[in-house]
């Protein structure tokens, strides 16, 4: 049985114009500034939220200066307001490691700061925008300070959405990898779930593997589940899309149907563990977090939460 997202993904979600004409118009950029609001992410990606993690935490342009920084890139416009956000050192850059935090942080009414994966969920459509495309770019300035073609420092231009060879002048734009997801289930009432090695135990989510060079998406729903759990699909669906900048994926979800009496054979190293579990199982897994021993699924602000929602109220 075929289901819909109930729901555009988490990170999917934008409520500013991306306004692309306006990035290397400098004269407008210029007018548009003095009433221009400012989103800060630091190093470890993470950004200001408050009231209960609802809203992002932005400051007036003009508290960064009598024009934008260098650094600066412009998130969009609208209502004649520009956004852009600046990358900042964490305060407790040597405090803290930056690792992982899988689990939800306690939300609070007073400004904290949260990275995309914990605060994704809960912000509202235009905060969770926002603060994914800063994120993304982020991650690709990161990423690109030096010229795939000769290896020369990069300059960026048009508001930090390209970047120039000081070299060989060769142009580049934010880079994307394309990776599918895929809900796997049997057709009734039972969903496919496995785990990486490096995840936590009891900790679940739905297949998923980056795109190769002359692969169509489909294919590489069949290659993926095959590899990395052993079994084949049919009746491969497209579902929806979401980024996900951790650094640079474009997660392209789908469904796909297999027979749970094939024998799961796992990938060495890739895959830890998975299983077959029934539609009850996941529903309750989401509803009451923990109520099912050995079921802790994917995070709200993944596709994978909300195609796991979507499949478990389908019915």
């Amino acid at each position: 049985m075929s289901f819909e997202l109930v729901g555009l993904p988490a990170l999917s979600r934008f409520g500013v114009d991306r306004c692309e004409p306006l990035r290397g118009d400098e004269e407008k950029l210029a007018a548009l500034w003095p009433k221009a609001r400012m989103l800060v992410v630091d190093t470890r990606g993470r950004t200001l939220v408050a009231d209960r993690g609802t809203r992002v935490v932005d400051r007036p342009a003009l508290e960064f200066g009598d024009q934008p920084p260098v650094n600066a890139v412009l998130l969009g416009e609208q209502d004649g307001v520009a956004w852009f956000a600046v990358l900042m050192p964490a305060v407790d850059e040597g405090e803290v490691p930056a690792t992982r935090v899988w689990g939800p942080p306690e939300l609070t009414d007073e400004p904290q700061w949260l990275d995309l994966r914990q605060a994704g969920a809960t912000l509202d459509d235009t905060s969770a925008g926002l603060f994914t495309t800063a994120a993304a770019l982020f991650q690709w300035h990161r990423l690109g300070k030096y010229c795939a073609k000769c290896g020369a420092r990069t300059v960026l231009e048009k508001s930090g959405w390209a970047s120039v060879c000081s070299g060989c002048e060769r142009e580049e734009y934010p880079r994307t990898d394309s990776a599918v997801i895929c809900l796997v289930h049997d057709g009734a009432d039972q969903v496919l779930v496995a785990r990486g090695p490096e995840w936590p135990e009891g900790r679940f989510s739905v297949l998923a593997g980056f795109v190769e060079a002359g692969e169509s998406l489909e294919a590489c729903v069949a290659r993926e589940v095959s590899e990395e759990v052993g079994v084949a699909v049919r009746d491969i669906r497209y579902l929806g899309s979401q980024p996900w900048p951790f650094p640079r994926s474009l997660m392209i979800g789908f469904e796909a149907v297999a027979d749970p009496a094939e024998p799961l054979r796992l990938a060495e190293g890739e895959i830890a563990e998975a299983k077959w579990v029934s539609r009850a199982d996941v529903r309750k897994a989401i509803d009451e977090p923990g109520s099912v021993p050995g079921l802790g699924l994917a995070g709200g602000a993944s596709i994978a939460f909300r195609m796991l929602q979507s499949w478990s109220r389908s019915v």
